[in-house]
């Protein structure tokens, strides 16, 4: 007798929390995103856990910084693609009209600047890049990592 049992197929993760649009803010969301991915199964000591962790403090740092609209939050969503270990991180800010420069264009800063290295973090550290505009009220600027 053949029986075949039906394996359960894993399903994608999703963790969303909109936060205030201050340095406290960007700090949270690294932490939040630290503990989630060690809920997920990548621990804190994971180098996983570091590399997506420093992608979500550069991406929410810039929204804060650039942008930041007096009164609103920004929203970090991650999505665990479990199939491929794939990280989706998404942080969407309050201010479309400021674009971020296209992957692929990033130059790099003076060597005595003080800023202007965060996207480059974004683009070595992880596998895409880019920014989306669903609306006239935000923008969404993501990358994607795999976790191995």
């Amino acid at each position: 007798m053949n029986v075949e049992i039906a394996q359960p197929t894993p399903t994608t993760r999703h963790f969303t929390v909109r936060l205030s649009a201050t340095p406290r803010g960007a700090r949270l969301a690294r932490h939040l995103a630290a503990e989630q991915l060690d809920t997920w199964g990548w621990p804190y000591a994971a180098d996983a856990n570091g590399t997506a962790t420093l992608l979500v403090a550069e991406l929410a740092a810039n929204a804060v910084r650039h942008g930041r609209e007096r009164g609103r939050d920004f929203r970090l969503r991650l999505t665990l693609h479990p199939e491929d270990t794939t990280l989706r991180i998404e942080v969407t800010d309050a201010r479309p009209g400021r674009r971020p420069p296209t992957p692929g264009t990033l130059q790099q800063p003076a060597p005595d600047a003080e800023s202007g290295r965060g996207l480059l973090l974004v683009e070595a550290l992880s596998a895409h890049w880019g920014a989306t505009w669903g609306d006239q009220y935000t923008k969404t600027v993501w990358c994607e990592v795999t976790l191995g």
